[in-house]
């Protein structure tokens, strides 16, 4: 058994010993059946008198600035007080003004100085409690740390909390997850869980392939079925990582041993229905496509893979960070908190951290470019490999669609950026000109007012037939919503195809727009 020296309570719960190691800065979670470690959290209780309570279902860490609640996941409830008890199946706040939280509720709840998180911000459990993973390997979530250079999303939320607050709810955080009850959007309900590809017509020699997602044993599984009737052969595997935001859809991998490889059912949000993962045809079901690094890199905060071929599949499960935490983009954060935590001004002129803000234009772009400009430029350095502020041409090639007089929207909206009329025109437009990064992506519309700072309505054609309520909506206009061939679903009789805006800003014909987000 690993010895770890507590330095205040511990707690047993769930299977798991609760052991607060403050020299580390961390809580500790151990099996107690192996005694080894399972994960890690950025957490330190207060003092002696904090430490750790098990109570209502729940595991409470209680730390100098924040109440945590870590199980179970993916919600965790953090309470800005110093400190906290629990009864009575609820908890409750000491501070100006006490406050009673149901802890075993998990409905939408926000009250004064206390956030609930879709999904885990700085949880360093493993195992979820509806959804523990099969092979038992310490994946994270993006609030963990991959290595000792990094301190994870869990602790930039003591000096950033308003940037952390709304990123956890944004498509880049939330583009890959663990599988759980809420991470899952597809339904596992009888009737809404299958999905018929084709029937069986014995007579002609074709068998029949349907599909059928479960929740059971634990966890989340895709079943196929084929054959023929007294005659059916069924496949199942379980739903290991949930990729996709949800804004368009999601996809799903699984591992085979060491392996990464794509599920061949994807959920799609337009509509609520299963189909066949985007690329797939209506034939035998086929478990057999890797999940390759630079797709992942796109996905994943990072996955350490076992090979330097860019076409493999095999990975570190261990080395699993899911979604695109803070480090993606500010670089390694462990010596920045370390020089805080020692009592650093809260603005000094060596942060120990990369911003952004302060990268010339270019560098910004890149940093976008890295999954937004195509997805078919040829890998010169591995992935997971690009740094932050450097030239993205030391790591990818050239595009080589770039050249193509209509080039798809997918993945593209740097290279389409960078087509228009306002970014040539313009010395300092980025994409953070209009987006914001730590925050929910807004309706299109609203971002006319970012067009109306240099375009005056008057000059617009449409301003004499439409008035000055043509100020409302630059968008839908400039940057219409088109049709990729990018990704398309064959699912039994039908074709599903995804539309995606433009970043091309120019004049269309007015046919070409639509009422879209």
């Amino acid at each position: 058994m690993t010895v770890i020296e507590p330095c205040a309570r511990l707690a047993f719960g769930f299977g798991n010993l609760w052991i607060p190691s403050c020299g580390e800065h961390m809580v500790v979670r151990v099996d107690a059946q192996t005694g080894r470690p399972q994960a890690k959290i950025a957490a330190s209780p207060a003092d002696d008198e904090g430490g750790i309570a098990v109570s209502a279902g729940s595991v409470w860490i209680v730390t100098s600035k924040v109440v945590l609640l870590v199980w179970p996941q993916p919600l965790f409830l953090s309470i800005y007080t110093r400190y906290k008890v629990t009864g009575a199946g609820s908890g409750w706040q000491h501070g100006d003004t006490a406050m009673k939280l149901p802890v075993l509720t998990l409905s939408a709840l926000c009250l004064s100085g206390c956030l609930l998180y879709p999904r885990a911000f700085a949880t360093g459990q493993v195992l979820s409690t509806n959804a523990p993973q099969q092979s038992g390997a310490a994946t994270k979530s993006s609030g963990e740390a991959r290595s000792p250079l990094y301190a994870g999303d869990g602790s930039c939320l003591s000096c950033h909390r308003e940037q952390s607050m709304s990123y956890v709810h944004t498509a880049h955080h939330l583009t890959s997850q663990l599988p759980s009850s809420t991470s899952i959007l597809g339904s596992f309900s009888a009737g809404a869980n299958e999905l018929e590809i084709a029937e069986a017509a014995p007579v002609i020699g074709d068998p029949g392939v349907a599909y059928k997602m479960e929740s059971r044993d634990g966890g989340y599984f895709v079943t196929a079925v084929t054959g023929f009737p007294g005659q059916l052969e069924t496949r199942s595997e379980r739903i290991d990582i949930v990729v996709g935001s949800g804004v368009r859809g999601q996809s799903y991998l699984y591992w085979r041993g060491d392996e990464l490889y794509e599920l061949p059912i994807s959920y799609w949000s337009d509509g609520k229905q299963w189909i066949n993962s985007p690329g797939y045809r209506n034939g035998p079901p086929n478990f057999d496509r890797a999940a390759v690094p630079r797709c992942l890199e796109c996905h994943l905060t990072y996955i350490e893979p076992l090979s330097a071929d860019p076409e493999t599949r095999s990975y570190d499960k261990a080395s699993l960070v899911t979604g695109i935490s803070c480090e993606t983009c500010h670089g390694p954060g462990a010596a920045h908190v370390a020089l805080h935590r020692n009592g650093a001004p809260a603005v000094s002129s060596g942060e120990a951290i990369l911003n952004p803000a302060r990268f010339s234009r270019d560098r910004q772009i890149d940093m976008c470019a890295l999954c937004h400009s195509g997805a078919q430029q040829v890998e010169i350095t591995p992935a997971f490999s690009y740094v932050p502020g450097e030239s993205l041409g030391k790591y990818l090639g050239p595009n080589p669609l770039d050249g193509d007089l209509y080039p798809d929207v997918h993945a593209n909206q740097v290279g389409l950026l960078k087509r228009s009329r306002c970014f040539l025109s313009s010395a300092k437009m980025t994409c953070s000109t209009c987006h914001d990064v730590h925050a929910e992506e807004r309706p299109a519309a609203s971002y006319s007012a970012r067009c109306l700072t240099c375009h005056r309505v008057e000059s617009c054609g449409m301003e004499k037939k439409i008035g000055h309520a043509i100020a409302e909506n630059c968008i839908d206009c400039h940057m219409p919503v088109e049709q990729t061939n990018a990704i398309v679903s064959e699912t039994a009789d039908k074709v599903i195809r995804t539309r995606m805006r433009t970043h091309w800003i120019k004049v269309y014909p007015a046919a070409a727009s639509v009422d879209q987000p």
